[in-house]
């Protein structure tokens, strides 16, 4: 069994301090620029599609730095790799606020794109948090990351008015205020990274733990591309990658809906604002529990936890009519507390199924899948409600993530519990 040295015990409870507080920097800075980011890119080109665009932008910024960011985290350590995905994201911002005052819909797309630079860096910190944790803490180490962004969730979209009021008053256009109050809090971020994260943890793990035992062979600690990043990962690493990413798509597709099904029975904003609320808060909030049940259960009955509840939220709120808010609120709960022990569990058994020199990769082309899957998801969900019915959407992620629940519950019968 691996142990944990005092000093790197110390080190490690100040990572976590840090990535926590970078957390709910990032996480709010992300949703005080996405908040009305749809409204801004609609108004500005006077085109609802286009509107649709601007999260997608942001979606795929972040998919497209997953990679980069790795490859640079796997040189030089943690650290540089967050201040990129952070910097990135600071700079989409203040280009997007200057594509609004100028009122350049094009610009401000591409700035939405270099703000996905955030959302990556976000992903990436739950990572950070492994590196130096106890193997027996880890799942619970990574959760208090995931937490924290819930934090963050909540403050952002109310900083969004009040900032935009603000650049009304400064004489600027009032979605001007939202993407600069996001680049002053991505730099904060940024500084606290810089001179916070001090020694790198993934340097630190490179030095203390040279060889650690792992569920696969690895691969190589070259920098690799997608393809062969998955070609050398092994069954219980590719069963982790495959989970988070089904349970983020399944999140996504569903929760990416709900409003659209809602407003077809007229539910005003106030009620689809409250239905969303408690599914943002059933993502984050249940993440410590699920952390600690896959250090102590195991990673993989997590996993199989996480799919049989998106499994069931796709039942619940399939069959919810568009006017029944509470049955949707039921069943948008349980997809986020699936999203959350799919993300915990799956990254947490990702981690620990490659060679530390291999993690970062095999981390990126996580954060890669999962984006890329998010923004497919929700792409396929707007195909099928409108072709079909949000019934038939529940019914499509219910059977979705039905094999990955079959596999996880023949996997955990198969391996041990750890």
């Amino acid at each position: 069994m691996v142990t944990v040295a005092p000093q790197v015990e110390r080190v490690q409870r100040k990572v976590v301090r840090v990535l926590t507080g970078t957390q709910i920097l990032g996480s709010a800075a992300v949703t005080i620029g996405l908040a009305f980011s749809t409204l801004i890119a609609a108004s500005l080109s006077g085109s609802e599609a286009v509107g649709g665009l601007a999260q997608t932008a942001a979606v795929a910024g972040a998919a497209v730095l997953a990679l980069p960011g790795a490859r640079l985290a796997q040189r030089r350590g943690r650290r540089p790799a967050l201040i990129l995905g952070y910097g990135m994201g600071a700079l989409g911002a203040l280009v997007a606020a200057v594509a609004v005052g100028l009122g350049w819909w094009q610009v401000l797309l591409a700035g939405l794109l270099l703000f996905g630079g955030a959302s990556s860096a976000n992903y990436a910190a739950r990572y950070a948090a492994t590196d130096l944790a106890d193997p027996q803490r880890r799942a619970r180490e990574l959760s208090r990351v995931v937490w924290a962004a819930m934090i963050g969730a909540i403050i952002g979209p109310n900083l969004a008015d009040p900032a935009g009021r603000l650049a009304a008053w400064l004489g600027m256009p009032v979605g001007v205020g939202p993407f600069l109050l996001a680049t002053v809090v991505l730099v904060a971020a940024v500084l606290v990274i810089q001179f916070g994260l001090r020694p790198d943890p993934l340097v630190v793990v490179r030095s203390t733990r040279p060889v650690e035992p792992a569920h696969c062979a690895g691969g190589s600690s070259a920098t690799p591309g997608a393809l062969k990043i998955w070609g050398s990962l092994g069954s219980m690493a590719r069963l982790a990658l495959v989970g988070v990413m089904l349970c983020h798509t399944a999140m996504v597709g569903l929760m990416s809906m709900t409003p659209v099904h809602m407003n077809h029975a007229g539910s005003s904003l106030r009620v689809v604002g409250v239905v969303i609320s408690l599914h943002v808060a059933a993502m984050y909030a249940a993440s410590p529990l699920f952390g600690w049940m896959a250090d102590r259960l195991g990673r993989v009955p997590v996993l199989a936890i996480g799919a049989s509840l998106v499994v069931a939220a796709s039942g619940v709120a399939g069959m919810a009519p568009s006017h029944d808010a509470p049955q949707l609120a039921a069943g948008l709960a349980l997809l986020g507390f699936g999203w959350s022990a799919g993300l915990v569990s799956g990254s947490a058994l990702l981690t620990e199924s490659v060679r530390v020199e291999d993690r970062p990769a095999a981390q990126g082309l996580s954060d890669l899948v999962m984006n890329v899957g998010g923004a497919v998801g929700g792409a396929v969900a707007g195909i099928v409600v409108t072709a079909w019915s949000y019934a038939a959407l529940g019914l499509i992620v219910g059977f979705t993530a039905l094999p990955l629940l079959v596999v996880c519950l023949f996997a955990s019968l198969r391996r041990p519990v750890r």
